[in-house]
C-alpha cells in the first residue's frame, strides 16, 4: 500500500512538472518534435525507471524518421504507452481517444506534441479526425494507432478496427506492426497497480500498403494480424 500510494504520486507530481514543461516551451515556440522528444520522451523514460520496469527493444533498425509511416502495435497496458514513447525511436503521432486529451495539463501536453484525437462515439467527427491524420501523414508525419481500439485483458489479440487501415490505404504510408508482449503482468486492464518487472517490444519490417487496394482491406488485415500473432508467439529471450 505504500508503494503503491508512494508510486502513484510521485508519477502524479512528475507528469504535473513535465506539462509546465511543455507549456514553458510552447511559449518559446518550439515545434510538436521538439515537444515529442525533450517533454514526452523524458517523462515516459523516469516513469519507468521510478516504476522498477525495464523494457526491452528490438527490431528498431527498421525504424527510418525520415519516412512517414503508420506504426501498428497490440495493446496490453497504459505501460505500452510508456514503453512506445522511450524506446520507439521515431517522431510519431498518437492517434488516441478524445477523453485523453481532455485531461487538464496532461491534454494541452498532447495537443502541443501533435497528438490527434478521436471522437469514437461521433461519427462525424471520426471521420474528420482520420481526415487530419492522413493531412499530416502526407505533411512527413508518422502515425501511431492501436488497431484493437483498446486493451486487452488477457494479453491475446482482439479484433482489429478498420480506421487505421482505411488511413494507411488513404495515405500510402507502409505499416509496421510493433508487437508488445507481456505489459499486461506490469499493470493489468481495470487496475491501477504497478508491478516490478520486465516486457518485450518489438519492431517487425514496413508492410507495403501500396500492394493493396480498397477492396484488400481485409487482406491487409489479416497480414498485420499475421505478423502480430508471430510476434505474440516467439519465445526468444531478449
Amino acid at each position: 500500500m505504500i508503494r503503491f500510494i508512494g508510486l502513484n504520486g510521485l508519477i502524479i507530481l512528475h507528469t504535473i512538472l513535465f506539462c509546465l514543461w511543455a507549456a514553458l516551451l510552447t511559449l518559446f515556440g518550439c515545434p510538436s518534435r521538439c515537444i515529442h522528444f525533450y517533454v514526452a520522451k523524458p517523462w515516459a523514460r523516469v516513469i519507468l525507471w521510478l516504476s522498477r520496469v525495464k523494457v526491452c527493444a528490438r527490431g528498431c533498425e527498421h525504424v527510418d524518421d525520415r519516412i512517414p509511416r503508420i506504426y501498428m502495435t497490440n495493446h496490453q497496458s497504459y505501460f505500452d504507452i510508456l514503453a512506445l514513447l522511450a524506446y520507439l525511436p521515431v517522431d510519431f503521432k498518437f492517434l488516441m481517444k478524445q477523453e485523453l486529451m481532455r485531461i487538464p495539463l496532461f491534454g494541452f501536453a498532447m495537443k502541443r506534441a501533435g497528438y490527434i484525437g478521436i471522437e469514437r462515439n461521433d461519427p462525424r467527427k471520426a471521420v474528420k479526425s482520420m481526415q487530419h491524420a492522413a493531412e499530416r501523414i502526407r505533411n512527413g508525419a508518422s502515425v501511431l494507432i492501436f488497431p484493437e481500439g483498446t486493451r486487452s485483458v488477457d494479453g491475446r489479440l482482439q479484433e482489429f478496427k478498420r480506421g487505421g487501415f482505411k488511413l494507411a490505404l488513404k495515405s500510402g504510408c507502409d505499416i509496421i506492426p510493433v508487437v508488445i508482449k507481456g505489459s499486461r503482468h506490469i499493470m493489468p486492464k481495470g487496475s491501477f497497480t504497478i508491478r516490478r518487472g520486465r516486457f518485450t517490444l518489438s519492431v517487425g519490417e514496413p508492410i507495403r500498403v501500396g500492394d493493396y487496394t480498397g477492396k484488400d482491406i481485409k487482406a491487409l488485415m489479416a497480414r498485420v494480424r499475421e505478423e502480430m500473432l508471430k510476434g505474440l508467439e516467439d519465445t526468444s529471450e531478449c
